[in-house]
């Protein structure tokens, strides 16, 4: 695999592509606009909206893409995405690795504690 650098969208692509994007396209969206959106609570949205997808890689890359606002913002309405990421770490058992890094980057860059009682359940 080569590495290539993220896109960058407009909020009407982005929009776009959470309704009729490839799966390649949906995967990157949240990573992509993680790392270069201005607007975080655009991109807080599109993240949680691609959590909703039935595919557990494009709900993990929305995960994914929460961390990358933690890192880029230090900001993400824990409130409305904590339901979200707990909910990708009990039941997508595909990606859990991938919510696990998620969290652990959410929880250093804001301070919090997300999923943490969870890991020490299972020892």
């Amino acid at each position: 695999m080569r590495y290539e650098s993220l896109p960058s969208f407009t909020h009407q692509e982005a929009l776009d592509i959470l309704e009729n994007g490839s799966h390649q396209q949906r995967v990157l969206l949240p990573f992509a606009l993680g790392e270069y959106e201005e607007d975080q609570g655009f991109a807080q949205m599109v993240c949680l909206r691609s959590m909703e997808h039935p595919d557990p890689e494009i709900r993990s890359a929305g995960a994914m893409g929460l961390a990358y606002i933690a890192r880029n913002h230090k900001k993400l309405d824990k409130r409305v995405v904590k339901p979200y990421l707990l909910r990708e770490l009990r039941e997508n058992h595909t990606y859990r690795w991938r919510i696990q890094d998620a969290l652990e980057d959410i929880n250093w860059f804001l301070g919090w504690r997300l999923g943490e009682a969870s890991e020490n359940k299972k020892g």
